[in-house]
């Protein structure tokens, strides 16, 4: 969350004035800034100020020599550097002004105009769902859209199948934005969609099912696009005396919940709802993954970092088939770099980020039996984070699906008919 008050007040305070949705105006002169904690004594530290709520976290403390990234607003500036001082963490900018980077957005946004679905901008909630709906019309043989629930705030929520000649196939299921201000996600995700029923992938199309929701947590994004831009979670009423709103629902699953890297906080950014699955978007999710029998990989498109993750992210310990996960990350990860030759990290979620329970991922691996489930953390590194320029919406999308070219074959190859 994001500090608005100095040093002296208190920080039961600080969380109150942190609960309310941030305007867009009290971002002018807010700073990312990165540090790299080289001791135990920092990297603590980094924790204990990710659990306080104070701050808003875009690179959680995950190890020694591991960089993270701070959002902080420009009355808290002082606050937190002194923080940093205190514990001789070296302070390196990363973004100079959060607010004139999303003023400039929006105005670019804005001199476009309204405009149809296309991948030289971001969209919003409705021309995504629209656009799904016209493919749905324009390639039946090919497509279907079929609402299968509905968020906290009304919205539907739709899923799109993608295949030629049946559903009686092995399937990959692909999610987006179930962190709202992920923008890139679903982005990313409806470029690829796009790919496929645009392109010439017949052989692929006949032997698997793509089972595709581009935003899972449609309240949280639309959100973004009316109030706060670096919204996270979802919008859910809570029990905070604060007005806290939201859980953040890639640690709201029904697996391991809320064991690490999870608050019980509701101000928190990373708060893990009052109990698993107690946000009905992710209700939703669950039920897709649960009723399709033929799950061989899911997907989960996050942003940023460029990271190709897989289970488990509650513990340093490797699944039993981790090799298998590993080796068909490599093949993907190759195929992407070949295109633009952008680097991504593999690994397992703890050990390639930080330990967190209750992910989407993990629990499609753990109890929804998809063997192949990873995360993606998409562009870029942090030059931008949250704001990545609409110019890479095509360019990550371009390698990123080549990996996903990859990832279907592979299914195809492995368990088609």
């Amino acid at each position: 969350m994001r500090a608005v008050l100095s040093v002296v007040l208190p920080l039961v305070l600080l969380v109150l004035v942190s609960a309310t949705p941030t305007q867009h105006y009290a971002l002018q002169g807010a700073k990312v800034v990165r540090v790299v904690p080289h001791t135990l004594g920092q990297l603590n530290h980094l924790h204990q100020l990710l659990m306080q709520g104070s701050y808003d976290f875009w690179k959680e403390p995950r190890a020694l020599g591991s960089p993270v990234d701070i959002m902080v607003t420009l009355p808290a500036q002082e606050q937190l550097m002194a923080s940093l001082e205190s514990h001789s963490l070296k302070v390196q900018e990363r973004l100079s002004d959060v607010g004139k980077v999303i003023a400039e957005q929006e105005a670019e946004r804005g001199q476009r105009g309204a405009k149809a679905m296309d991948w030289a901008d971001y969209h919003n909630y409705e021309t995504i769902t629209a656009w799904m709906a016209s493919l749905a019309a324009q390639h039946p043989d090919l497509c279907s859209m079929e609402q299968v629930g509905t968020s906290y705030e009304g919205r539907p929520m739709y899923l799109l199948t993608i295949s030629k000649g049946g559903t009686d196939k092995p399937g990959i299921f692909i999610d987006g934005d179930i962190h709202a201000r992920e923008w890139i996600s679903p982005a990313v995700v409806t470029y690829m969609v796009n790919q496929l029923l645009t392109g010439s992938h017949d052989d692929l199309l006949s032997s698997v099912v793509f089972y595709v929701m581009p935003v899972i947590n449609p309240d949280g994004y639309s959100y973004t696009f009316t109030d706060d831009r670096l919204w996270r979670k979802t919008r859910s009423h809570t029990d905070s005396v604060f007005g806290c709103m939201g859980a953040d629902p890639n640690r709201n699953w029904d697996f391991h919940w809320n064991e690490v890297g999870a608050s019980s906080n509701p101000c928190s950014e990373t708060y893990a709802g009052p109990h698993p699955f107690s946000e009905v978007e992710m209700q939703v999710v669950r039920d897709q993954i649960t009723r399709l029998g033929n799950l061989k990989v899911y997907l989960t498109f996050h942003s940023f970092s460029q990271l190709w993750m897989y289970p488990w992210g509650f513990t340093t310990d490797l699944p039993s088939d981790w090799k298998d996960l590993d080796d068909l990350a490599q093949d993907a990860v190759k195929a992407l770099t070949a295109i633009h030759g952008t680097h991504y990290e593999i690994g397992s979620s703890t050990n390639t980020i930080y330990a967190a329970a209750g992910g989407s991922d993990d629990w499609a691996k753990g109890v929804g039996g998809v063997k192949y489930a990873y995360t993606v953390e998409l562009r870029d590194q942090g030059n931008y984070g949250f704001l990545l320029p609409r110019s890479q919406i095509i360019p990550t999308g371009e390698e990123t699906f080549e990996a996903l070219k990859v990832v279907g074959s592979f299914v195809k190859n492995t368990y088609g008919k």
